[in-house]
């Protein structure tokens, strides 16, 4: 077993076990691309397991911080199952849900989502693309499905010197599904759609979303970076008289389109606009219009710490529309995604966009991304979705 030695005090981020240990914290040793290796501190006591990546910022991931544990294929079925339990026991509305969820499951960069009778996973590092035939075939008999679609085409592929790898990796067949979410039916395509297909994390939230517009009367809403309509459908079953949804791309908004139908609601209820989300804020403003509901669920403006000064301008221009743009009474759900900004960065961000439209509104909720997208104590870094409800006064 190859060994990499830590630099010494480097070793207290293993020690809080944190799963991660980057380039500079590292004395000596080195790897194959995936390949497991001892970690140990500057006086070679033992601190994990993981595996090795010669060419990410994040050179080695932790696997496993027990000594008496071997990496081998009894070790990810064990995961697996860890992690399948663990969802069989959630309060899941839906037949769409995240099975796996990289390292707050011990098992860093693998994503799998199940989509009622097909699986569609991610390798986003390289200890997992080592080990992904022998995943594959775990999580088929894990789940007792026979479809496993990949979809390691994500840009942070590219970081661990891997690339971008998409198609049936177990059976076949068509890449259209359909899913349940809570009363709603809604579809996507694993081949084409964002991450796997679609956002299974804001599955709570538009549960939320529809209670609120219901709740509060609601009417008429704005769905911003809208993808293929969840929350305009929620706004729809919650009584909404009608919905805007805005995004950038043609087939998300005609898929939305389709999901107002779908789901049995009139289409003039209804309405899409292909346009650049911030102009259209400030064309609405110059027309006077106004809104009852806005939901503001933006791309990640900032994937890493380095980005959070310029993405925090453009959130807080985004929210400082929005709330020019909501009634009074009206609720704002507004997002951010992005790992460089945190929660208590977002909410200042928010309360400076208050601040600057001269509005004061209630945090009615803090929200975040849905249970089974799994986050530990030790692992902050997986808190990436933050959001808030605002009822503006």
């Amino acid at each position: 077993m190859k060994v990499i030695k830590l630099r010494d005090g480097k070793e207290r981020s293993l020690l809080r076990r944190h799963p991660w240990v980057f380039e500079g914290s590292i004395a000596s040793g080195k790897a194959d691309s995936g390949e497991t290796v001892r970690v140990d501190a500057h006086d070679g006591s033992f601190l994990a397991w993981a595996s090795y990546s010669p060419n990410s910022m994040i050179r080695v991931r932790v696997w496993s911080f027990e000594q008496a544990e071997r990496i081998d294929a009894a070790f990810f079925e064990r995961r697996i199952a860890q992690a399948l339990a663990l969802r069989a026991r959630l309060p899941i509305a839906s037949d769409g849900l995240r099975l796996i969820h990289g390292e707050a499951d011990g098992l860093p960069g693998l994503v799998v989502d199940r989509y009622a009778d097909t699986l569609c996973a991610q390798f986003l590092c390289a200890g997992v693309e080592r080990w992904k035939p022998t995943i594959a075939d775990l999580l088929l008999k894990s789940t007792g499905l026979t479809r496993l679609y990949e979809r390691s085409d994500a840009s942070v592929r590219s970081l661990e010197g891997l690339p971008e790898v998409t198609g049936w990796l177990r059976g076949d067949g068509p890449t259209e599904l359909r899913i349940r979410e809570h009363d709603w039916t809604l579809t996507l395509d694993i081949a084409e759609g964002h991450k796997t297909g679609f956002y299974l994390d804001q599955r709570d939230n538009r549960k939320l979303f529809a209670d609120t517009v219901r709740h509060f009367g609601l009417q008429r809403v704005l769905n911003c970076y809208c993808y293929t309509g969840g929350f305009s459908v929620a706004a729809l079953a919650g009584g909404a008289s009608h919905v805007t949804s805005v995004d950038s791309s043609a087939p998300a908004l005609e898929r939305a389109g389709a999901h107002v139908a779908l789901n049995g609601f009139d289409a003039s209820r209804h309405a899409v606009l292909d346009a650049d989300v911030n102009q259209t804020l400030r064309t609405s403003l110059e027309q006077g219009l106004s809104y009852d509901a806005i939901v503001l669920d933006p791309p990640k403006f900032a994937p890493t710490g380095a980005h959070a000064e310029r993405a925090a301008r453009a959130y807080k221009d985004i929210n400082r529309l929005a709330f020019k743009l909501l009634a009074p009474g009206g609720a704002l759900f507004t997002f951010s995604c992005s790992g460089g900004i945190s929660a208590d960065l977002f909410h200042k961000i928010v309360a400076g966009a208050g601040l600057d439209a001269g509005v004061d509104g209630l945090i009615y909720a803090r929200l975040g991304a849905a249970p089974d997208h799994a986050m530990t104590v030790t692992f902050p870094e997986g808190e990436y979705l933050k959001g808030l409800v605002v009822i503006k006064r």
